[in-house]
């Protein structure tokens, strides 16, 4: 039987993951919250052909995902909460066409969501939440034709909303 969920969580000291682990080939759920520490992801974990689930919250000192992320087709969810010192989201993000929920809670510098977002045609949730310098959305987020729930509490940099969200029939906007 093959390894198809690993959890790591609760705040292990580990700086990095080994590059190794592109050899769990039938990996279909990778938590690791609670890594105070690592910085960076391994390019390798784009072989995680399988992947449906990634949870990175509370990798506090993670900066950026690796632009390989994009080779995750079968990534469903990706859980980023309290990722705090996470500035961007790499351009290849969009090619993760089978996204349903993403989760960025507390990413305090993330400064932009990119157009690409707009490739996301499965994606049924996006939780902005206490992204303190997030100044807009982008257009494309009107081509998000999936999605149901927008969350936005507490991006008080947000002033505005796209009128291309005006396009998304299946929407239902929670705002504070």
């Amino acid at each position: 039987m093959a390894l198809q969920k690993i959890k790591l969580s609760r705040r292990f000291e580990l700086k990095e993951l080994p590059t190794s682990i592109s050899q769990l080939t039938t990996l279909q759920k990778l938590n690791l919250s609670g890594f105070l520490k690592l910085k960076e992801l391994p390019t390798s974990i784009g072989e995680l052909m399988a992947l449906q689930k990634l949870d990175l919250s509370w990798c506090c000192k993670l900066k950026e995902l690796p632009t390989s992320i994009s080779h995750l087709t079968a990534l469903q969810e990706l859980k980023l909460y309290e990722c705090s010192k996470l500035k961007k989201l790499p351009k290849s993000i969009g090619k993760l066409t089978g996204l349903q929920k993403l989760y960025l809670f507390q990413c305090y510098e993330l400064k932009e969501l990119l157009t690409s977002i707009g490739q996301w045609m499965t994606l049924q949730k996006l939780k902005l939440s206490y992204c303190t310098e997030l100044k807009e959305l982008p257009i494309s987020i009107g081509q998000l034709m999936t999605l149901q729930k927008l969350y936005l509490f507490q991006c008080c940099e947000l002033k505005e909303l796209p009128t291309s969200i005006g396009q998304l029939m299946a929407l239902r906007l929670y705002k504070s």
